[in-house]
């Protein structure tokens, strides 16, 4: 795994180290491209706190420390910066208008709430309710086709307990969706390592079967988890039981 855009800093609350630790260990285990893309501001009414991504006040330094890095690190690695982030439709413009002084070399998307967060539900909360799957699905795709997003993470993070079959037909949207904004959707090492309920078999035989793009994410939030090999043995052996095939790189989406 030479090429990773899914990496996270100590800004988000929820991830250790320091952004040169991640770069160094990326350079010494082979990593060509890393790209950082911790989770973006976001500008919430009333007051609302989000604990799991970096404040506004945080975005200057991400952006300024990174770039630093960028320089030192030239003809190493190639690092681009930019930013994991849901699709919220009530501030999604707004959200854009505050990071485009920065201009982010790209986003991904991480539908992490359906709604607003604030007045949604967690999208990995186990459920059987076909609608939080439908609507999961339907914002997923309205994020996609605002054409702003390099590719998905974990797409599968919805956590659907229920029908199978349906399950199938709603995520099946979500597939022709990428396929047709050519975005690739990823397999997320992160889920991988904590054997979390993602990544999913049954979603990733759909997604060789629709013929979607795919690529690897670290998801790192240590240094150490930017390239593991125990984790890259994993998703090797999952790569073979879906018959997904693996992008090695992907074009960077202009965000503005």
């Amino acid at each position: 795994m030479v090429f990773n855009l899914h990496t996270h800093t100590h800004r988000c609350n929820h991830a250790t180290g320091t952004e040169k630790e991640y770069i160094e260990h990326a350079v010494s285990h082979g990593v060509k491209t890393l790209g950082f893309s911790d989770h973006a501001p976001y500008c919430f009414p009333d007051g609302y706190y989000s604990h799991f991504r970096m404040t506004k006040g945080d975005t200057s330094d991400y952006f300024n420390t990174l770039r630093s890095l960028k320089e030192e690190f030239a003809g190493k690695i190639d690092i681009f910066i930019g930013l994991e982030a849901e699709y919220y439709p009530a501030h999604f413009s707004d959200f854009l208008d505050f990071i485009k002084p920065y201009n982010p070399d790209y986003l991904i998307l991480g539908q992490h709430f359906i709604n607003n967060e604030y007045d949604g539900k967690y999208s990995y909360i186990p459920t059987d309710d076909e609608s939080v799957l439908k609507k999961y699905v339907e914002q997923s795709i309205e994020a996609l086709k605002t054409g702003k997003f390099t590719y998905m993470a974990h797409p599968d993070l919805i956590n659907f307990t229920g029908n199978t079959d349906v399950y199938l037909r709603e995520m099946k949207k979500l597939c022709i969706c990428a396929k047709e904004m050519d975005i690739p959707l990823e397999i997320n090492l992160l889920g991988l390592m904590d054997n979390r309920a993602y990544p999913k078999e049954i979603f990733f035989r759909l997604v060789a079967e629709m013929g979607n793009k795919v690529i690897l994410g670290a998801d790192a939030h240590k240094p150490e988890n930017v390239y593991n090999e125990n984790v890259i043995s994993k998703a090797k052996d999952f790569i073979k039981k879906t018959g997904v095939t693996i992008l090695e790189s992907v074009k960077l989406r202009s965000v503005f």
